[in-house]
Protein backbone atom coordinates (compact mmCIF):
# COMPACT_ATOMS: atom_id res chain seq x y z
CA UNK A 1 0.00 0.00 0.00
CA UNK A 2 1.26 3.05 -0.72
CA UNK A 3 2.55 5.45 1.85
CA UNK A 4 1.29 8.73 -0.08
CA UNK A 5 -2.37 8.36 -0.32
CA UNK A 6 -4.80 6.25 1.25
CA UNK A 7 -7.80 5.52 -0.58
CA UNK A 8 -11.27 4.61 2.10
CA UNK A 9 -14.20 3.72 0.58
CA UNK A 10 -17.53 3.63 2.61
CA UNK A 11 -20.45 0.95 1.44
CA UNK A 12 -22.85 1.52 4.18
CA UNK A 13 -24.64 4.71 5.67
CA UNK A 14 -26.96 2.15 8.22
CA UNK A 15 -28.21 -0.80 8.73
CA UNK A 16 -30.24 -1.46 5.51
CA UNK A 17 -28.32 0.36 3.08
CA UNK A 18 -27.57 -0.86 -0.69
CA UNK A 19 -26.47 -4.32 -0.40
CA UNK A 20 -24.56 -3.15 -3.92
CA UNK A 21 -21.98 -0.81 -2.60
CA UNK A 22 -19.51 -2.55 -1.23
CA UNK A 23 -18.93 -4.75 -4.97
CA UNK A 24 -18.71 -1.54 -6.59
CA UNK A 25 -16.43 0.02 -4.27
CA UNK A 26 -14.47 -3.00 -4.24
CA UNK A 27 -14.22 -4.31 -7.68
CA UNK A 28 -14.02 -0.51 -9.19
CA UNK A 29 -12.57 1.64 -6.36
CA UNK A 30 -9.07 1.13 -6.43
CA UNK A 31 -9.93 1.74 -2.21
CA UNK A 32 -7.06 0.14 0.46
CA UNK A 33 -9.82 0.81 2.78
CA UNK A 34 -13.76 -0.52 3.15
CA UNK A 35 -15.37 0.13 5.90
CA UNK A 36 -19.07 0.04 6.83
CA UNK A 37 -21.31 2.14 9.55
CA UNK A 38 -24.59 0.24 10.63
CA UNK A 39 -24.87 1.70 14.32
CA UNK A 40 -27.71 4.39 14.65
CA UNK A 41 -28.54 5.01 18.51
CA UNK A 42 -31.65 2.95 18.95
CA UNK A 43 -30.49 -0.06 16.64
CA UNK A 44 -28.22 -1.41 19.95
CA UNK A 45 -31.58 -2.07 21.30
CA UNK A 46 -32.55 -4.05 19.14
CA UNK A 47 -29.70 -5.73 18.73
CA UNK A 48 -30.03 -6.55 22.16
CA UNK A 49 -33.24 -8.18 22.22
CA UNK A 50 -31.69 -10.26 19.43
CA UNK A 51 -28.86 -11.10 21.36
CA UNK A 52 -31.50 -11.99 24.88
CA UNK A 53 -33.54 -14.61 22.65
CA UNK A 54 -30.15 -16.06 20.85
CA UNK A 55 -26.81 -15.90 22.38
CA UNK A 56 -25.19 -16.05 19.25
CA UNK A 57 -26.73 -13.18 17.82
CA UNK A 58 -26.42 -9.61 18.42
CA UNK A 59 -24.17 -8.12 15.34
CA UNK A 60 -25.40 -6.91 11.94
CA UNK A 61 -26.36 -10.36 9.84
CA UNK A 62 -26.12 -8.34 6.62
CA UNK A 63 -22.40 -7.56 6.82
CA UNK A 64 -21.44 -11.12 6.95
CA UNK A 65 -23.83 -12.07 4.18
CA UNK A 66 -22.46 -8.55 1.90
CA UNK A 67 -19.16 -9.76 2.83
CA UNK A 68 -19.16 -13.58 1.81
CA UNK A 69 -18.70 -13.05 -2.31
CA UNK A 70 -16.20 -10.39 -1.62
CA UNK A 71 -13.82 -12.05 0.83
CA UNK A 72 -11.21 -13.39 -2.28
CA UNK A 73 -11.31 -10.21 -4.02
CA UNK A 74 -10.65 -8.49 -0.92
CA UNK A 75 -7.63 -10.51 0.13
CA UNK A 76 -6.30 -10.44 -3.38
CA UNK A 77 -6.81 -6.69 -3.50
CA UNK A 78 -5.22 -6.58 0.26
CA UNK A 79 -7.87 -4.26 1.55
CA UNK A 80 -8.86 -3.67 4.76
CA UNK A 81 -12.41 -3.71 6.32
CA UNK A 82 -13.45 -2.20 9.32
CA UNK A 83 -16.60 -2.10 10.11
CA UNK A 84 -18.76 -1.34 13.34
CA UNK A 85 -21.37 -4.31 12.59
CA UNK A 86 -20.84 -6.51 15.93
CA UNK A 87 -23.53 -4.73 17.30
CA UNK A 88 -23.81 -6.00 21.43
CA UNK A 89 -21.49 -9.26 20.13
CA UNK A 90 -17.89 -8.50 18.30
CA UNK A 91 -16.90 -10.95 18.60
CA UNK A 92 -19.75 -13.17 17.50
CA UNK A 93 -19.60 -11.27 14.46
CA UNK A 94 -15.85 -12.09 14.16
CA UNK A 95 -16.78 -15.81 14.89
CA UNK A 96 -19.34 -15.81 12.27
CA UNK A 97 -17.05 -13.82 9.54
CA UNK A 98 -14.45 -16.32 9.97
CA UNK A 99 -16.96 -19.30 9.64
CA UNK A 100 -17.81 -17.89 6.16
CA UNK A 101 -13.61 -17.06 5.10
CA UNK A 102 -13.15 -20.71 6.28
CA UNK A 103 -16.01 -21.67 4.00
CA UNK A 104 -14.35 -19.91 1.19
CA UNK A 105 -11.33 -20.95 1.29
CA UNK A 106 -9.56 -17.66 2.53
CA UNK A 107 -7.32 -17.16 4.90
CA UNK A 108 -8.00 -13.90 7.06
CA UNK A 109 -6.83 -12.39 9.87
CA UNK A 110 -10.04 -10.90 11.78
CA UNK A 111 -10.05 -8.61 15.44
CA UNK A 112 -12.86 -7.71 17.08
CA UNK A 113 -12.86 -4.88 19.35
CA UNK A 114 -14.35 -5.07 22.62
CA UNK A 115 -15.01 -2.77 26.04
CA UNK A 116 -18.24 -0.82 24.61
CA UNK A 117 -20.99 -2.77 26.55
CA UNK A 118 -21.42 -0.93 29.85
CA UNK A 119 -24.04 -3.09 31.11
CA UNK A 120 -22.01 -4.73 33.62
CA UNK A 121 -21.52 -1.27 35.18
CA UNK A 122 -24.99 0.10 35.45
CA UNK A 123 -25.19 -0.11 39.41
CA UNK A 124 -21.79 1.66 39.22
CA UNK A 125 -23.21 4.53 36.53
CA UNK A 126 -26.69 4.85 38.81
CA UNK A 127 -24.69 4.60 42.63
CA UNK A 128 -22.39 7.66 40.76
CA UNK A 129 -25.73 9.17 40.13
CA UNK A 130 -25.04 9.63 36.40
CA UNK A 131 -27.41 11.62 34.78
CA UNK A 132 -28.78 12.41 31.22
CA UNK A 133 -26.40 14.86 29.46
CA UNK A 134 -29.00 16.98 28.22
CA UNK A 135 -32.62 17.25 30.06
CA UNK A 136 -30.56 16.33 33.54
CA UNK A 137 -32.71 13.43 33.77
CA UNK A 138 -32.36 11.01 36.46
CA UNK A 139 -30.97 7.29 35.48
CA UNK A 140 -33.72 4.95 34.22
CA UNK A 141 -35.04 2.00 36.50
CA UNK A 142 -34.04 -0.50 33.79
CA UNK A 143 -31.87 -0.16 30.68
CA UNK A 144 -31.74 -2.54 28.12
CA UNK A 145 -28.83 -1.79 26.13
CA UNK A 146 -25.67 0.73 27.64
CA UNK A 147 -22.59 1.29 25.38
CA UNK A 148 -20.15 3.77 25.46
CA UNK A 149 -18.88 5.65 22.51
CA UNK A 150 -15.00 4.26 21.53
CA UNK A 151 -12.86 5.58 19.11
CA UNK A 152 -10.12 5.14 17.02
CA UNK A 153 -7.30 3.70 18.62
CA UNK A 154 -8.61 0.79 19.43
CA UNK A 155 -9.25 -0.08 15.88
CA UNK A 156 -5.58 0.51 15.00
CA UNK A 157 -3.95 -1.61 17.65
CA UNK A 158 -5.59 -4.48 15.59
CA UNK A 159 -4.79 -3.32 12.71
CA UNK A 160 -1.23 -2.77 13.94
CA UNK A 161 -1.21 -6.05 15.17
CA UNK A 162 -2.22 -7.55 11.75
CA UNK A 163 -5.63 -7.67 11.70
CA UNK A 164 -6.92 -7.86 8.23
CA UNK A 165 -10.93 -6.93 8.86
CA UNK A 166 -11.65 -5.31 12.42
CA UNK A 167 -15.09 -5.34 13.79
CA UNK A 168 -16.16 -3.25 16.58
CA UNK A 169 -19.55 -2.86 18.59
CA UNK A 170 -20.53 1.48 19.04
CA UNK A 171 -17.67 3.40 17.94
CA UNK A 172 -18.32 6.81 16.65
CA UNK A 173 -19.11 6.76 13.04
CA UNK A 174 -15.83 8.24 11.68
CA UNK A 175 -13.27 6.30 13.51
CA UNK A 176 -13.49 3.45 11.11
CA UNK A 177 -12.10 6.07 8.56
CA UNK A 178 -9.94 7.52 11.37
CA UNK A 179 -8.06 4.32 12.33
CA UNK A 180 -6.67 2.93 8.88
CA UNK A 181 -5.44 6.58 8.66
CA UNK A 182 -3.63 6.28 12.33
CA UNK A 183 -2.08 2.92 11.69
CA UNK A 184 -0.41 3.63 7.94
CA UNK A 185 0.52 7.22 8.32
CA UNK A 186 1.82 6.81 12.39
CA UNK A 187 -0.16 9.98 13.19
CA UNK A 188 0.16 10.56 16.66
CA UNK A 189 -2.31 11.44 19.74
CA UNK A 190 -0.83 14.74 20.07
CA UNK A 191 -1.05 15.62 16.34
CA UNK A 192 -4.33 16.83 16.50
CA UNK A 193 -5.13 18.83 13.49
CA UNK A 194 -4.74 15.50 11.54
CA UNK A 195 -6.90 13.54 13.82
CA UNK A 196 -9.88 16.36 13.22
CA UNK A 197 -8.94 16.22 9.18
CA UNK A 198 -9.18 12.33 9.57
CA UNK A 199 -12.24 12.56 11.43
CA UNK A 200 -13.84 14.85 9.55
CA UNK A 201 -13.19 12.58 6.16
CA UNK A 202 -15.05 9.71 8.27
CA UNK A 203 -17.34 11.95 9.09
CA UNK A 204 -17.98 12.58 5.70
CA UNK A 205 -17.89 9.30 4.14
CA UNK A 206 -19.97 7.72 7.07
CA UNK A 207 -23.48 8.01 5.36
CA UNK A 208 -22.52 6.84 2.24
CA UNK A 209 -23.75 8.57 -0.82
CA UNK A 210 -25.36 11.39 0.89
CA UNK A 211 -22.16 12.54 0.05
CA UNK A 212 -22.14 11.97 -3.40
CA UNK A 213 -25.52 14.05 -3.78
CA UNK A 214 -27.73 11.96 -2.25
CA UNK A 215 -30.51 13.65 -0.44
CA UNK A 216 -29.12 16.86 -2.21
CA UNK A 217 -30.79 20.33 -2.66
CA UNK A 218 -30.66 20.70 -5.88
CA UNK A 219 -31.80 17.37 -6.05
CA UNK A 220 -32.56 18.02 -10.07
CA UNK A 221 -28.48 18.81 -10.65
CA UNK A 222 -27.65 15.22 -9.78
CA UNK A 223 -27.59 12.31 -12.68
CA UNK A 224 -27.71 8.35 -11.92
CA UNK A 225 -29.84 7.83 -9.33
CA UNK A 226 -29.93 4.23 -10.19
CA UNK A 227 -25.93 3.81 -10.00
CA UNK A 228 -25.06 6.13 -7.43
CA UNK A 229 -21.60 6.52 -6.57
CA UNK A 230 -20.42 5.58 -2.59
CA UNK A 231 -18.07 7.91 -1.33
CA UNK A 232 -14.07 7.57 -1.30
CA UNK A 233 -11.73 9.64 0.62
CA UNK A 234 -8.39 9.97 -0.79
CA UNK A 235 -6.25 10.97 2.28
CA UNK A 236 -2.62 12.29 2.80
CA UNK A 237 -0.11 11.72 5.05
CA UNK A 238 -0.76 15.63 5.83
CA UNK A 239 -4.08 15.59 6.90
CA UNK A 240 -5.82 16.77 3.37
CA UNK A 241 -7.91 14.65 1.63
CA UNK A 242 -9.88 14.68 -1.39
CA UNK A 243 -13.81 13.45 -1.42
CA UNK A 244 -14.22 11.43 -4.70
CA UNK A 245 -16.46 8.11 -5.82
CA UNK A 246 -15.92 5.34 -8.94
CA UNK A 247 -15.61 6.67 -12.01
CA UNK A 248 -18.71 5.91 -14.11
CA UNK A 249 -21.31 5.92 -11.33
CA UNK A 250 -24.24 8.29 -10.92
CA UNK A 251 -24.55 11.37 -8.35
CA UNK A 252 -22.27 14.33 -8.04
CA UNK A 253 -19.58 15.82 -6.59
CA UNK A 254 -18.95 19.41 -5.48
CA UNK A 255 -18.43 22.16 -2.40
CA UNK A 256 -22.05 22.18 -1.67
CA UNK A 257 -22.77 18.25 -1.84
CA UNK A 258 -19.90 18.09 0.53
CA UNK A 259 -21.00 21.33 2.50
CA UNK A 260 -24.26 19.82 3.26
CA UNK A 261 -23.30 16.73 4.41
CA UNK A 262 -20.42 18.40 6.67
CA UNK A 263 -22.93 19.96 8.61
CA UNK A 264 -25.42 16.57 8.87
CA UNK A 265 -25.82 15.70 12.39
CA UNK A 266 -23.64 18.01 13.99
CA UNK A 267 -24.32 21.09 16.95
CA UNK A 268 -21.52 23.41 17.59
CA UNK A 269 -19.17 23.11 14.78
CA UNK A 270 -16.07 24.53 16.65
CA UNK A 271 -16.23 21.90 19.44
CA UNK A 272 -17.24 18.56 17.12
CA UNK A 273 -16.53 16.10 20.32
CA UNK A 274 -14.88 12.81 19.60
CA UNK A 275 -13.39 10.19 21.94
CA UNK A 276 -10.02 10.76 20.10
CA UNK A 277 -10.09 14.33 19.71
CA UNK A 278 -12.02 17.83 19.58
CA UNK A 279 -12.87 18.94 16.42
CA UNK A 280 -13.45 22.58 15.21
CA UNK A 281 -14.96 22.55 11.39
CA UNK A 282 -15.32 25.89 11.74
CA UNK A 283 -12.56 27.36 8.85
CA UNK A 284 -12.79 23.99 6.63
CA UNK A 285 -12.27 25.11 3.12
CA UNK A 286 -14.21 22.86 0.52
CA UNK A 287 -12.12 23.27 -2.93
CA UNK A 288 -13.28 21.20 -6.26
CA UNK A 289 -9.97 19.81 -7.73
CA UNK A 290 -11.18 18.00 -10.83
CA UNK A 291 -15.04 16.20 -11.91
CA UNK A 292 -16.05 14.77 -8.60
CA UNK A 293 -13.64 15.64 -6.87
CA UNK A 294 -13.62 18.21 -3.36
CA UNK A 295 -10.58 18.98 -1.56
CA UNK A 296 -10.73 19.63 1.70
CA UNK A 297 -8.92 21.21 4.73
CA UNK A 298 -9.08 23.31 7.36
CA UNK A 299 -9.62 21.13 9.96
CA UNK A 300 -8.13 21.98 13.47
CA UNK A 301 -8.26 19.80 16.54
CA UNK A 302 -8.26 20.30 20.04
CA UNK A 303 -6.87 17.46 22.89
CA UNK A 304 -10.29 14.94 24.00
CA UNK A 305 -11.77 15.00 26.80
CA UNK A 306 -11.32 12.46 29.66
CA UNK A 307 -15.12 11.68 29.31
CA UNK A 308 -16.43 9.09 27.42
CA UNK A 309 -20.31 9.37 25.48
CA UNK A 310 -22.31 6.53 26.23
CA UNK A 311 -26.22 5.93 25.02
CA UNK A 312 -28.37 3.81 27.08
CA UNK A 313 -31.63 2.99 25.71
CA UNK A 314 -34.64 1.92 27.74
CA UNK A 315 -38.43 1.24 27.58
CA UNK A 316 -40.62 3.51 28.23
CA UNK A 317 -44.75 2.14 27.59
CA UNK A 318 -46.07 1.28 23.89
CA UNK A 319 -46.97 3.26 20.92
CA UNK A 320 -48.65 2.54 18.10
CA UNK A 321 -49.29 4.26 14.62
CA UNK A 322 -52.40 3.66 11.76
CA UNK A 323 -52.15 5.58 8.02
CA UNK A 324 -54.77 5.90 6.10
CA UNK A 325 -55.98 7.86 3.10
CA UNK A 326 -59.10 10.17 2.69
CA UNK A 327 -59.46 11.63 -0.44
CA UNK A 328 -61.95 14.34 -2.01
CA UNK A 329 -63.42 17.68 -1.01
CA UNK A 330 -61.87 19.48 1.75
CA UNK A 331 -59.79 16.60 2.59
CA UNK A 332 -57.39 18.23 5.56
CA UNK A 333 -60.88 19.10 7.30
CA UNK A 334 -62.21 15.21 6.92
CA UNK A 335 -59.03 13.72 8.23
CA UNK A 336 -58.75 16.47 11.58
CA UNK A 337 -62.40 15.16 12.62
CA UNK A 338 -62.20 11.70 11.97
CA UNK A 339 -59.21 12.13 14.30
CA UNK A 340 -60.95 13.95 16.79
CA UNK A 341 -63.53 11.05 16.94
CA UNK A 342 -61.29 8.46 16.74
CA UNK A 343 -59.09 9.70 19.94
CA UNK A 344 -62.05 10.89 21.59
CA UNK A 345 -64.03 7.47 21.22
CA UNK A 346 -61.11 5.91 22.74
CA UNK A 347 -61.24 7.89 25.70
CA UNK A 348 -64.16 6.98 26.18
CA UNK A 349 -63.87 3.24 26.35
CA UNK A 350 -60.35 3.54 27.78
CA UNK A 351 -62.77 5.45 31.39
CA UNK A 352 -65.19 2.71 31.44
CA UNK A 353 -61.89 0.48 31.47
CA UNK A 354 -60.37 2.43 34.22
CA UNK A 355 -57.32 2.81 32.23
CA UNK A 356 -55.60 6.65 31.78
CA UNK A 357 -55.41 8.43 28.88
CA UNK A 358 -53.01 8.35 26.06
CA UNK A 359 -49.34 9.66 27.46
CA UNK A 360 -48.65 11.21 24.03
CA UNK A 361 -51.01 11.99 20.61
CA UNK A 362 -49.84 13.30 17.24
CA UNK A 363 -51.94 14.17 14.27
CA UNK A 364 -50.89 14.64 10.78
CA UNK A 365 -53.04 14.91 7.62
CA UNK A 366 -49.65 14.30 5.18
CA UNK A 367 -50.97 16.56 2.15
CA UNK A 368 -52.77 19.41 4.29
CA UNK A 369 -48.89 20.04 4.92
CA UNK A 370 -50.29 19.92 8.93
CA UNK A 371 -45.88 19.60 9.30
CA UNK A 372 -45.43 23.09 8.40
CA UNK A 373 -47.97 24.47 10.84
CA UNK A 374 -48.53 27.83 10.24
CA UNK A 375 -46.50 28.26 7.28
CA UNK A 376 -49.14 25.14 5.32
CA UNK A 377 -51.18 25.91 2.44
CA UNK A 378 -54.47 24.46 2.55
CA UNK A 379 -56.80 22.44 0.21
CA UNK A 380 -55.58 19.21 -0.21
CA UNK A 381 -58.36 16.93 -2.13
CA UNK A 382 -56.10 14.19 -0.94
CA UNK A 383 -54.28 13.00 2.42
CA UNK A 384 -52.66 10.13 4.33
CA UNK A 385 -53.87 10.66 7.83
CA UNK A 386 -51.43 9.74 10.18
CA UNK A 387 -52.29 8.99 14.15
CA UNK A 388 -49.64 8.05 16.38
CA UNK A 389 -50.35 7.52 20.14
CA UNK A 390 -48.73 6.16 22.80
CA UNK A 391 -49.87 4.72 26.00
CA UNK A 392 -48.37 2.88 29.26
CA UNK A 393 -50.69 -0.14 28.56
CA UNK A 394 -50.38 -2.12 25.65
CA UNK A 395 -53.58 -3.94 25.64
CA UNK A 396 -55.09 -0.15 25.72
CA UNK A 397 -53.17 0.47 22.02
CA UNK A 398 -54.15 -2.99 20.99
CA UNK A 399 -57.91 -2.04 21.43
CA UNK A 400 -56.75 1.25 19.36
CA UNK A 401 -55.31 -1.12 16.66
CA UNK A 402 -58.67 -2.98 16.00
CA UNK A 403 -61.17 -0.10 16.30
CA UNK A 404 -59.08 1.94 13.63
CA UNK A 405 -60.44 0.23 10.76
CA UNK A 406 -64.18 0.88 11.59
CA UNK A 407 -64.11 4.71 11.48
CA UNK A 408 -64.43 3.94 7.49
CA UNK A 409 -68.19 3.24 7.84
CA UNK A 410 -68.96 5.99 10.79
CA UNK A 411 -67.03 8.80 9.94
CA UNK A 412 -66.38 10.80 6.49
CA UNK A 413 -66.58 9.48 3.16
CA UNK A 414 -63.81 8.73 0.95
CA UNK A 415 -61.62 7.01 3.55
CA UNK A 416 -60.03 4.43 1.94
CA UNK A 417 -55.78 2.83 1.51
CA UNK A 418 -55.36 1.20 5.12
CA UNK A 419 -51.27 1.13 4.82
CA UNK A 420 -49.97 -2.25 6.37
CA UNK A 421 -53.30 -3.13 8.08
CA UNK A 422 -54.03 -2.70 11.68
CA UNK A 423 -51.30 -0.94 13.09
CA UNK A 424 -48.71 -2.56 15.24
CA UNK A 425 -47.94 -1.92 18.92
CA UNK A 426 -44.90 -1.64 19.54
CA UNK A 427 -42.80 -0.77 22.51
CA UNK A 428 -41.38 2.86 23.01
CA UNK A 429 -37.62 2.71 23.41
CA UNK A 430 -36.24 6.24 24.69
CA UNK A 431 -32.13 7.10 24.47
CA UNK A 432 -30.61 8.35 27.72
CA UNK A 433 -27.47 9.99 26.61
CA UNK A 434 -24.64 10.81 29.30
CA UNK A 435 -20.69 10.98 30.39
CA UNK A 436 -19.04 8.20 31.79
CA UNK A 437 -15.06 8.48 32.61
CA UNK A 438 -12.83 7.09 30.32
CA UNK A 439 -10.69 5.20 32.90
CA UNK A 440 -13.28 2.98 33.39
CA UNK A 441 -13.70 1.57 30.38
CA UNK A 442 -12.26 -2.66 29.60
CA UNK A 443 -11.39 -1.90 26.32
CA UNK A 444 -9.97 -5.43 24.85
CA UNK A 445 -9.21 -7.00 21.43
CA UNK A 446 -10.20 -10.29 20.03
CA UNK A 447 -8.17 -11.78 18.10
CA UNK A 448 -8.57 -15.53 18.92
CA UNK A 449 -5.33 -16.96 19.98
CA UNK A 450 -3.24 -13.80 19.41
CA UNK A 451 -2.64 -11.27 22.70
CA UNK A 452 -3.34 -7.86 21.91
CA UNK A 453 -2.12 -5.03 24.22
CA UNK A 454 -4.79 -1.71 24.17
CA UNK A 455 -4.26 1.40 23.96
CA UNK A 456 -4.28 3.68 27.39
CA UNK A 457 -7.40 6.04 26.91
CA UNK A 458 -6.49 9.74 28.61
CA UNK A 459 -8.05 12.85 28.11
CA UNK A 460 -8.44 16.06 30.14
CA UNK A 461 -11.64 18.64 31.02
CA UNK A 462 -12.29 21.44 28.64
CA UNK A 463 -13.89 24.57 29.49
CA UNK A 464 -16.12 24.75 26.20
CA UNK A 465 -17.82 27.78 27.63
CA UNK A 466 -14.55 29.50 27.39
CA UNK A 467 -13.58 28.59 23.86
CA UNK A 468 -13.46 31.87 21.33
CA UNK A 469 -16.95 32.61 19.57
CA UNK A 470 -17.26 32.61 16.01
CA UNK A 471 -19.16 35.11 14.36
CA UNK A 472 -20.44 35.51 10.44
CA UNK A 473 -21.08 38.86 8.76
CA UNK A 474 -24.22 41.26 9.14
CA UNK A 475 -25.49 43.48 5.92
CA UNK A 476 -23.77 46.88 5.42
CA UNK A 477 -25.40 49.95 7.38
CA UNK A 478 -26.83 51.38 3.37
CA UNK A 479 -27.37 47.97 2.25
CA UNK A 480 -30.80 48.24 1.50
CA UNK A 481 -30.80 52.20 0.39
CA UNK A 482 -32.20 51.47 -3.04
CA UNK A 483 -35.20 49.00 -2.40
CA UNK A 484 -35.83 45.71 -1.12
CA UNK A 485 -37.18 42.16 -2.33
CA UNK A 486 -38.09 39.20 -0.36
CA UNK A 487 -37.12 35.57 -1.89
CA UNK A 488 -37.25 32.47 -0.41
CA UNK A 489 -33.87 31.33 1.29
CA UNK A 490 -33.44 27.89 -0.90
CA UNK A 491 -32.37 30.86 -3.87
CA UNK A 492 -30.13 31.79 -1.26
CA UNK A 493 -28.91 28.40 0.07
CA UNK A 494 -28.73 24.69 0.35
CA UNK A 495 -29.45 22.60 3.56
CA UNK A 496 -29.24 19.92 5.04
CA UNK A 497 -31.07 18.35 8.43
CA UNK A 498 -30.59 15.53 10.43
CA UNK A 499 -31.36 14.18 14.52
CA UNK A 500 -29.04 13.86 17.39
CA UNK A 501 -31.72 11.86 19.90
CA UNK A 502 -34.38 14.87 20.64
CA UNK A 503 -32.69 16.98 18.84
CA UNK A 504 -32.82 18.26 15.34
CA UNK A 505 -29.57 20.12 13.57
CA UNK A 506 -30.19 22.40 10.15
CA UNK A 507 -27.06 23.23 8.31
CA UNK A 508 -27.52 26.25 5.70
CA UNK A 509 -24.84 26.92 3.03
CA UNK A 510 -24.99 30.26 1.49
CA UNK A 511 -24.64 29.38 -2.85
CA UNK A 512 -22.62 32.85 -2.46
CA UNK A 513 -20.26 34.36 -0.07
CA UNK A 514 -22.35 37.43 -0.78
CA UNK A 515 -25.52 35.84 0.28
CA UNK A 516 -24.50 35.40 3.74
CA UNK A 517 -25.34 38.14 5.55
CA UNK A 518 -28.57 38.89 4.72
CA UNK A 519 -29.16 35.09 5.39
CA UNK A 520 -27.62 35.72 8.73
CA UNK A 521 -30.04 38.81 9.40
CA UNK A 522 -33.01 36.95 8.62
CA UNK A 523 -32.57 33.44 9.88
CA UNK A 524 -31.88 34.26 13.18
CA UNK A 525 -32.54 31.70 16.41
CA UNK A 526 -35.77 33.58 16.97
CA UNK A 527 -36.91 33.19 13.43
CA UNK A 528 -36.46 29.48 13.26
CA UNK A 529 -38.21 29.35 16.69
CA UNK A 530 -40.77 30.99 15.29
CA UNK A 531 -40.90 28.88 11.67
CA UNK A 532 -41.17 25.62 13.67
CA UNK A 533 -42.77 26.95 17.57
CA UNK A 534 -45.50 23.62 16.29
CA UNK A 535 -42.65 21.74 16.64
CA UNK A 536 -39.91 22.55 18.86
CA UNK A 537 -39.96 22.73 22.86
CA UNK A 538 -36.55 23.37 23.46
CA UNK A 539 -34.42 25.99 22.82
CA UNK A 540 -32.61 27.23 19.28
CA UNK A 541 -28.46 27.63 18.46
CA UNK A 542 -27.00 28.89 15.68
CA UNK A 543 -23.77 28.38 14.93
CA UNK A 544 -21.19 30.21 12.29
CA UNK A 545 -19.38 28.14 9.36
CA UNK A 546 -16.97 31.22 7.66
CA UNK A 547 -14.58 28.63 5.98
CA UNK A 548 -17.98 27.49 4.22
CA UNK A 549 -19.86 30.53 4.01
CA UNK A 550 -22.88 28.82 6.28
CA UNK A 551 -24.53 28.55 9.62
CA UNK A 552 -25.85 25.68 11.48
CA UNK A 553 -28.73 25.80 14.22
CA UNK A 554 -29.45 23.66 16.74
CA UNK A 555 -33.02 22.67 17.65
CA UNK A 556 -33.39 21.16 21.13
CA UNK A 557 -36.58 18.83 22.23
CA UNK A 558 -37.65 19.10 18.29
CA UNK A 559 -38.55 15.66 17.27
CA UNK A 560 -41.17 14.19 20.06
CA UNK A 561 -38.58 12.11 21.36
CA UNK A 562 -36.69 11.24 18.06
CA UNK A 563 -36.19 8.00 16.88
CA UNK A 564 -38.80 5.25 17.48
CA UNK A 565 -39.68 6.85 20.66
CA UNK A 566 -41.38 9.33 18.78
CA UNK A 567 -44.97 9.09 16.99
CA UNK A 568 -44.43 11.91 14.49
CA UNK A 569 -44.07 11.03 10.63
CA UNK A 570 -40.92 12.97 10.58
CA UNK A 571 -38.77 11.74 13.79
CA UNK A 572 -35.30 12.25 12.70
CA UNK A 573 -36.16 16.18 11.27
CA UNK A 574 -35.50 14.75 7.85
CA UNK A 575 -37.64 17.19 6.36
CA UNK A 576 -36.84 20.35 8.35
CA UNK A 577 -33.79 22.09 6.37
CA UNK A 578 -36.30 21.42 2.99
CA UNK A 579 -39.13 23.46 5.01
CA UNK A 580 -36.81 26.26 6.37
CA UNK A 581 -35.80 26.79 2.57
CA UNK A 582 -39.06 28.17 1.86
CA UNK A 583 -38.45 30.81 4.75
CA UNK A 584 -38.60 34.53 2.92
CA UNK A 585 -35.47 36.54 3.21
CA UNK A 586 -34.96 40.28 2.40
CA UNK A 587 -32.51 41.50 0.11
CA UNK A 588 -31.34 44.34 -1.72
CA UNK A 589 -33.58 45.43 -4.92
CA UNK A 590 -30.47 45.17 -7.02
CA UNK A 591 -28.74 42.11 -5.67
CA UNK A 592 -27.98 39.49 -8.39
CA UNK A 593 -29.39 35.66 -8.01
Amino acid sequence: MSKETVRIGCASGFWGDTEFAAAQLVEHGDIDVLVFDYLAEITMSLLSRAKDKDPSQGYAPDFVATMRPLLKQIKSRRIQVIANAGGVNPSACRDALLAEAQAEGVELKIAAVLGDDLMPQLETMRAAGVKEMFSGAEFPPKVMSANAYLGAFPITAALDAGADIVVTGRCVDSAVTLAPLIAHFGWRADELDKLAQGSLAGHLIECGAQVTGGNYTDWASVPGWDDMGFPIAECRADGRFVITKPAGTGGLICPSTVAEQMLYEIGDPCAYILPDVVCDFSAVSLTQAGPDRVEVNGARGRPPTDQAKASLTYADGFRAMSLFMIGGIDAGAKAHRTAAAMLARMRRHYAARGWPDFTETSVEAIGAEDSYGAQARRGAREVMLKIGVRHPIKEALELFSREVAPMALMSAPAITGFTGGRPKVQPVVRLFSCLWSKSELNIGIDMGAQKVSTPQLDGKPCDFEALPVVDGPLPAADAFARGTRSVPLVQLAWGRSGDKGDSANIGIIARQPDFLPYIRAAITEEAVSRWFAHLVQGAVRRYDLPGIHGVNFLLHKALGGGGIASVRMDPQGKAYAQMLLDHPVPVPADLAL
